[in-house]
């Protein structure tokens, strides 16, 4: 099989960013959460440090997002009908996405509260 160009890949991905974000519904509310952490970091005047930590939060909850989306729509590709081992996937791959977003909530509480407390 040949490789695709890299440029081709690239097209690729983004083309799966504008998909994901365009039609997912827990996309759109994990890239607005982003976008706020984002703003209030530019408001609040994040470290370094703290920039890098929530900026990939964001990412991980973000990609694990697509990773569940994308799971969802090759199970019920795979086994339209209700079936235990497609459920535990779809659970499961859920569960990662809940797991990381509760932590990424931990880790900006820690961040953001002693910021938002002494500029109140």
């Amino acid at each position: 099989m040949k490789q695709q160009p890299l440029y081709t890949a690239f097209v690729h991905a983004w083309n799966g960013l504008k998909l994901f974000f365009r039609n997912d519904r827990n996309g759109k509310i994990h890239l607005l959460a982003a976008a706020a952490t984002v703003i209030a970091g530019m408001f609040l005047g994040l470290s370094a440090t703290e920039w890098c930590i929530v900026l990939l939060c964001n990412a991980i909850v973000i990609s694990f997002e697509m990773i569940n989306h994308a799971l969802e729509h090759l199970c019920n590709t795979v086994h339209a009908d209700l079936h235990p081992l497609i459920k535990t996937t779809k659970d499961v791959a859920a569960a990662a996405v809940l797991w990381s977003a509760i932590i990424s909530a931990v880790i900006g509480l820690v961040i953001f509260l002693p910021k938002i407390g002494a500029w109140l």
